[in-house]
Parts: structure tokens; C-alpha cells; sequence
């Protein structure tokens, strides 16, 4: 990794505060400037004096933007530097310090740096210029494409700016224009420590760290040594012309794992430069395979850490902030977690969006999460035999690499998303879309900034053609957008699906701004805001969720969105998950071919039912919930095998041995157990078990109804993974359930179903909630308003119990008690906390 490094005495001051913006010129009148904030966007600074809101259709493309703001800082003093690093700026920019010029633009994607030093006067003004771009995407003259997508607009070819906000089916808008990225003013006094580059490798069962760094003394005298630690264990290393080259040996190494498959350990760096402490970051030693020598062509992609095969699963990630705020480190950090304990192990970077910070890639690092990342292309022929063009995308590709390569986090490099699918779905040579830039100049890069991940051209790729899901990389939309059952999942045999399961999921809490979802009601004419589209499709993602409502609910989900809408919403919230949930079972089986899945997407980056699992706000969709117990290090869950009967799978990521007790038990009529069995199991760490319920049972039950032999003996098969272990009082590890024909849906009034809710007050911000039923009680919800459960559209088994914990999710909220629904319950229970006795 290129480390942000930290010199001891080094000032640093966020030029943050006191910007103002304005789409008039720099000497328009007061009142043409409105307060912003940076990093932020027009759009943001519109918002915060209530004249833009998301949906009005402004076009932020159409006009110049500019924004100022004054400063204090004095000139530099002999023996220091003054720095201003601008992290991004949307899209085609100036900035001007002073009214003196500093430089230009036409990426968002790249940083930049300028000695500012003898330029500054005490009080200063720094002002950024963002042009137009809607009028440079007119300009003609330019080459034509070879092809055109119907994604975005084919001029944005030209520019290096992101998508995002310029997409019409999945981001609308509004475009992002401005200063996005945080801008920083260094003061550096003795020392400057340039382009600090780690790579941490391993030797066996000993770490080797190599180091390159360009160190100067600001005051002029040389440099012979500097002195770098990693994790306690030292090195000298020699200074030859400023330049600093060299390794350092960590004997008996601790690995990094992924958070499902160990300990994500990590070692701080440092250096000591002419008495001077530089605070360089922290690595981790982790071994990758494929590695560097993978060829898309000739195998699917798998992935293998430290000699152990992972079961890569996640998603999409998408900025927190799409209009443009960066956001906090806590907010950052808060979003990781939920992905984490979602039991996600891969996020990707996607190349319609943009690339992420450097504290997103430390965080990626510190909680166990792989990154799979791309480099901002998508679906467009780009021009790079333009020198120029070639020289900016250079720069910013170095610029990403010099951010991630070296990071135990780090996987996957893909060059583009969807520009080989883009080509081979228009009839056209599919080596149109690999290209120099994506064939030869990103890998080549990779290898000189000593990137140790996987090199992928785009995504998907490997195939013949590159759109077949069992070759390569694929984009598998099989089940959810192109409306398969769910046993294409099985049968289009997806090596590594880099992209899946888009599916309109609708989310919890309304929404109430105009352009978005609307659960009040469904005459808003805002109701399908928020719901992607394939621009030019005759159809929408809330479709694909209908078509499935139909196939696994058997409901006429049209009939039931004019009738009951509240209904309608909260199958439509389950079906998402079951499906989720039953394709990943598939994947993650022992015999699968695949070796990855990540959704479209983490989040929404619109209100509304959009692909993300969580919305727009930091809320889980109920679909989070279903992937959390699919996707978790320790799992257990069955598939339909057909005449083979139904089999249990049994995961154990962990690197410790699981000794557990596994319980199959069938009923029929929701309530009559007719068999029940049990068996001690153990597994191995980071591996996968698989059993038959009838071998568990040890009879034939036809436990999928494949024979038909008459009416099923059965309706439920409930699996049930516990703890062997005696200090854990026997907990659950995890449960699944398998209806045998039609899914309980229909609802019964809370004393027929037996079900008992008790309610615990809640101690240092955690509650509890107990309940019990007689009955199978089907996607059980537990709410509390500003409480957050641990578990959500879970199932009690009949005469089983479950205890689900609340905990508090935004400023003090006083407790009032839960409101529990079940989509076979009528109506809902109401329970408010006792104590007990």
C-alpha cells in the first residue's frame, strides 16, 4: 500500500468550513453565493438552503459551479513545505489560489498535490471552477464509437468522471459536481516523506515487508539511514539520493485472515527519519491464490487464502453518500461492521461508481473484508489511443493502485465492469471489448506497482462468449432479473458471480420525500421511484419481484397490490430473502461449481426499493437478514435434491474444530411432529459437511415429495445446528426450515398459533424479547422504534422458542415494548416489557 504517512510535528488543517458555491461568476452579487460544505457537491449545497431536493430533475451538468472559501495560513518559513492536496474534483476544473491559476483538471478521480508555500499571504482565498460538462459532451469532432451502450450517455467516454447520478435505470441523478473529496493544506517542517510504499510478502512461515520511500530534510542536510519498525521487529535501512529501498524480516509471521475464516491480524508500520517519528499505517501477510498468474480464459475464478479455499460472498458496494458528502469515519466504520456481521466477506468496488478512500481500504483491512476492485470503467468504448486520455488514465490508475496494492485485503483488480458483456450483447467481436487498456496497459501497471491480487479484464469475462456464467467471471441474473426458476442457479452452473440477485427489495420505513417509495400508499404516483430499470426495457425490478411472489408465494401480485397493499409490501419484503437465501444455499453446497456471489447491491442509493439490502439510510431490508443466516461463518440449510430426497448442509468456516449436535424434525400440519432425530457432528475447521434427512432419520420419509405416493406425510422440515459444547448451554447455532408444498401463509389469530411474547426491559441499551408458540409461526418480525433486533423474518419451529435482543439504534429512545408480526399471523401482538418476578 502507499501509506498516508504522518510526521510527527506535521500540521495538518481540513479546509472544510466557510466554502461558499455559486452557478453564477466570482463576482456575482452576495446573494448568488450560497453556504457548502467540503468535500461536497452543488447538489449538496443546494439541498442544505432547501432548493434542490432528490428527484427534481435540475441538471447539474448544465451550468459552471464555483466554490471559495478564505483561509488563513502564512507564506512558508525557511525549512518547511506547505502543501495543498486536493483529493477530487468533479468533474472538468481550475483552481485558483489568490487569483493565481494552480492547475486543472479533467478527472475526478485524480488527487493532486502543489507547493503552495510562497504563495500564501496570511488571509487567502482558494477558489474551484467546475465547468459544464453537459455543453463539452456536445462538442463535435471527436472519434466515433465502435459501439454504443444505452447505460449513460456515449459521450461521457470522453471524461473521466463517474456514472453515477448520469444512469438513468439505477441513478438518476443528481450528477455530482464539485470538490468531493476532502481538500487538505500540510504544513511539513524537517523532513517530507514522499510515495511510501508497502509490500508485505510472505517466506514460508516468515514475513518479509518490502520497503521503497523518497525521504528529504527540508532544512537541506543529508541523509544516510532511516530506521523502519514493523510490529517490533526493525530494520536500517540505507538513503542513496533520497531514495530508500530495502526489507524487513518478521520471523513466525501471524496471518491475515477474512473475518469467516479467521483473524484479520495486522502490524503497525513506522518509521524513524532524523529523530522524527512517521506513522506509515499497518499490513498484514496473507498468501493469494490464484494470485497474479490467473488467466480468465482458461478457469473459473476461485479464490484460496493462506491454502484455504473461501466461499467469496458479499456485494455491491455503493457510497454512503452518493450527492456527495464523504462521510465520517464513524459512519464509514458503522457501514463495514453491518456488512461484516452479515457475515459478508467481499465487497466490490464497482466501475460505475467511484473509487474509495484510503480509511474504507484501513477498514476493509482491520475487520477481514476482501475487496474486489475495478477501475472505474463501464460499457464504453473509451478513446485511449488519445495521448492524452492514455496519460490521465495512467495517472489515476497508479493513483488506485498506489492506494490498495500491498493490502491483505485486496483480491480482485477487474479492469471494467460490463464492457466485453456490453460488446457481446450488440452482436459485435467480443475482442472489441478487451482492448489495450483493459488487455495489456492494466495489467502491466498492476505488476509495476507490485499488486498482488487477481487480474480480471471485465466483468464478466472468460468465456465464449464472455457472457456464459460457467466460464471465468460471470454476472449472474438468472435468478432475479431474467426471471429463472431457482434451479437455473444450479443448472447455469456460475463459476464466480461478481454481480447477482437483482431484485426490487422494498424496504421497512417509508420514505416520504416525492421522488421516492411511498409505503403509505400506492396512488402515490412516487410509487415506483426508487425501483431500478434497464433503460429501454418494457419492464422493471418490481416486476422480477412480482414474478416471484407469483412462483414461490403463488399470489396474483397484481390483484394483491390493489387490494391490500400492506400485504402486498410485506410478502414482497420475504420474497426477496427466500430467494436470496435459496440461491446461496446452492452456491455454498459442497458440490457447487461456484466459489463466489456478490449482490447488486450493499445499499440504496436512492429511497425507495432499490437492489441494495440495506436502504438509503442505514436501515437492513428484511433480505439483510435471510443472507446473515445463509451467509454466515457457521451455517447450516437444505436443498431440494428432488427424487434424492433433501439434503443438510453444515458450513464451519472457522478455524477452530465445531463439535455440534444436529436435529431434523418433521411435521405436518404446521404443529404434528411425525419424526424427529438427531446426530453428533463434527467438522474440521473450514470446511463443509453434507447429510440426507432420511440418513439423519434412517428411513425413507420421501422427504422432498418426488415419489408422490399420495398426499405429503409432512409440511415442514425444520434443521436445527447446536452447540456440543457444555459451556454454551447447548445454544443455536442455526436453523432451517424447508415447506414442503404450499408456504404457510395463511393467517391465524396469535391463540390459535399458540404464540406467547414476553418482553424483557432493556439493560445498558439491550432488550430482550422471548417467544414461544405452538404452531409454526413463519417470518417472525420483532419491532420497537428506534431498536434494532438481532434477528429479523426468522421462523419458530412449532413449540420451539426463539430470544431475539434489541438493541438501541439512535439517540435515547425510551422503550415502550415490541409489536410482532408473522406473515401467517393476523394482525399483530403487542407486548410491553415486564420484569421479572
Amino acid at each position: 500500500m502507499q501509506a498516508d504517512v504522518r510526521v510527527a510535528g506535521e500540521e495538518r488543517h481540513l479546509l472544510d468550513e466557510g466554502w461558499e458555491a455559486s452557478s453564477a461568476e466570482p463576482d456575482a452579487a452576495p446573494d448568488d453565493w450560497i453556504p457548502a460544505r467540503v468535500p461536497g457537491t452543488a447538489a449538496r449545497a443546494l439541498q442544505g438552503v432547501g432548493r434542490w431536493r432528490p428527484g427534481d430533475g435540475t441538471d447539474f451538468d448544465a451550468l459552471d459551479w464555483w466554490f471559495r472559501t478564505r483561509f488563513t495560513a502564512p507564506a512558508a518559513e525557511p525549512g518547511e513545505e506547505v502543501v495543498l492536496r486536493l483529493g477530487g474534483l468533479a468533474t472538468v476544473a481550475e483552481v485558483f489560489l489568490n487569483g493565481e491559476r494552480l492547475l486543472g483538471t479533467e478527472s475526478m478521480f485524480v488527487e493532486h498535490e502543489v507547493d503552495v508555500g510562497s504563495r500564501l499571504r496570511g488571509s487567502n482565498e482558494l477558489a474551484v471552477r467546475c465547468r459544464a460538462l453537459g455543453p463539452l459532451l456536445r462538442i463535435s469532432g471527436r472519434p466515433r464509437a465502435r459501439w454504443r451502450p444505452r447505460l449513460a450517455d456515449g459521450h461521457l467516454r470522453f471524461f473521466r468522471t463517474t456514472l453515477l447520478g448520469r444512469a438513468p435505470g439505477f441513478a438518476p441523478g443528481p450528477a455530482p459536481v464539485g470538490p468531493w473529496r476532502p481538500i487538505v493544506l500540510l504544513r511539513r517542517r524537517g523532513i517530507a516523506v514522499d510515495d511510501l510504499a508497502l509490500r508485505p510478502r510472505l517466506d514460508g512461515r516468515n514475513g518479509v515487508v518490502g520497503v521503497r520511500m523518497h525521504v528529504r530534510t527540508l532544512a537541506g542536510a543529508p541523509l544516510r539511514t532511516v530506521e523502519i519498525d514493523v510490529g517490533g521487529h526493525t530494520a536500517t535501512l540505507p538513503v542513496e539520493g533520497g531514495a530508500v529501498r530495502g526489507d524487513v524480516h518478521l520471523p513466525g509471521v501471524a496471518r491475515w485472515w477474512p473475518h469467516t475464516h479467521g483473524e484479520p491480524v495486522l502490524h503497525d508500520v513506522r518509521a524513524h527519519v532524523a529523530g522524527l517519528d512517521v506513522e506509515a499505517g499497518r499490513i498484514g501477510f496473507r498468501m493469494l491464490e490464484p494470485g497474479r498468474a490467473y488467466d480468465v480464459e482458461r478457469e473459473p475464478l476461485s479464490l484460496a487464502i493462506n491454502g484455504v479455499n473461501v466461499f467469496a460472498r458479499g456485494a455491491v458496494w455503493t457510497p454512503l453518500e452518493p450527492i456527495g458528502l464523504a462521510p465520517s469515519e464513524d459512519e464509514l466504520r458503522a457501514a463495514l461492521v453491518q456488512a461484516r456481521d452479515a457475515g459478508m466477506n467481499m465487497l466490490r468496488v464497482v466501475g460505475t461508481m467511484v473509487y474509495e478512500s484510503r480509511s474504507f481500504h484501513d477498514l476493509c483491512d482491520e475487520l477481514g473484508i476482501l475487496v474486489w476492485q475495478d477501475f472505474m470503467f463501464a460499457n464504453f468504448d473509451y478513446p485511449i489511443d488519445d495521448p492524452a486520455f492514455r496519460a490521465l488514465v495512467e495517472r489515476e490508475a497508479r493513483q488506485a493502485l498506489g492506494r490498495v496494492a500491498g493490502r491483505p485485503s485486496l483480491a480482485v483488480l477487474c479492469g471494467n465492469s460490463e464492457v466485453e458483456q456490453q460488446v457481446t450483447m450488440l452482436g459485435l467481436d467480443p475482442a472489441l471489448g478487451r482492448g489495450e487498456v483493459f488487455g495489456e496497459l492494466l495489467p502491466r501497471w498492476a505488476r509495476e506497482e507490485e499488486a498482488d491480487a487477481v487480474y480480471v479484464p471485465s466483468a464478466p469475462s472468460g468465456g465464449d462468449p464472455p457472457i456464459r456464467p460457467d466460464r471465468g467471471v460471470a454476472h449472474y441474473f438468472g435468478v432475479g432479473g431474467y426471471r429463472r426458476p431457482l434451479e437455473d442457479a444450479r443448472r447455469a452452473r456460475p463459476g464466480f458471480a461478481a454481480e447477482c440477485l437483482a431484485l426490487s427489495n422494498v424496504p421497512d420505513r417509508p420514505v416520504r420525500e416525492p421522488a421516492a417509495l411511498a409505503t403509505a400508499g400506492l396512488d402515490d404516483p412516487s410509487w415506483k421511484a426508487g425501483i431500478p430499470r434497464d433503460v429501454g426495457a418494457d419492464w422493471d425490478f418490481e416486476d422480477v419481484r412480482d414474478h416471484y411472489l407469483q412462483l414461490l408465494f403463488g399470489v396474483d401480485a397484481a390483484e394483491l397490490r390493489r387490494t391490500d397493499s400492506d400485504r402486498y409490501l410485506e410478502l414482497g419484503r420475504a420474497v426477496s430473502g427466500e430467494v436470496m437465501a435459496e440461491v446461496f444455499g446452492e452456491w455454498r453446497r459442497a458440490g457447487s461449481p461456484c466459489s463466489g456471489g456478490l449482490v447488486l447491491w450493499l445499499r440504496d442509493v436512492l429511497p425507495g426499493a432499490g437492489w441494495g439490502v440495506v436502504d438509503a439510510g442505514t436501515v437492513p431490508k428484511l433480505a439483510y437478514h435471510y443472507l446473515r443466516r445463509i451467509l454466515a461463518p457457521v451455517a447450516v440449510w437444505t436443498t431440494d435434491e428432488g427424487l434424492a430426497g433433501v439434503d443438510v448442509h453444515v458450513a464451519n468456516d472457522r478455524p477452530q474444530p465445531l463439535e455440534a449436535q444436529l436435529r431434523v424434525a418433521l411435521y405436518r400440519d404446521h404443529e404434528h411432529a411425525v419424526a424427529d432425530a438427531s446426530r453428533s457432528l463434527r467438522l474440521e475447521p473450514h470446511s463443509t459437511a453434507t447429510l440426507g434427512v432420511e440418513a439423519v432419520l434412517g428411513r425413507f420419509v420421501d422427504a422432498a415429495w418426488a415419489y408422490r405416493f399420495g398426499p405429503p406425510g409432512h409440511d415442514v422440515i425444520a434443521v436445527s445446528l447446536e452447540s456440543a459444547d457444555a459451556s454454551s448451554a447447548g445454544g443455536l447455532l442455526g436453523q432451517a426450515f424447508r415447506f414442503v408444498g404450499a408456504m404457510p401463509l395463511l393467517p391465524e389469530p396469535a391463540a390459535a398459533l399458540g404464540l406467547e411474547v414476553r418482553v424483557r426491559p432493556p439493560e445498558d441499551g439491550v432488550a430482550a424479547v422471548e417467544l414461544r408458540a405452538r404452531r409454526l409461526v413463519y417470518c417472525v418480525r420483532v419491532a420497537a422504534d428506534g431498536w434494532r433486533p438481532s434477528d429479523d423474518g426468522f421462523t419458530i419451529e412449532p413449540g420451539g422458542r426463539r430470544t431475539i435482543m434489541l438493541r438501541r439504534c439512535s439517540a435515547p429512545v425510551r422503550f415502550e415494548g415490541v409489536r410482532v408480526t408473522a406473515l401467517n399471523l393476523q394482525g399483530a401482538v403487542m407486548a410491553a416489557p415486564v420484569e421479572d418476578a
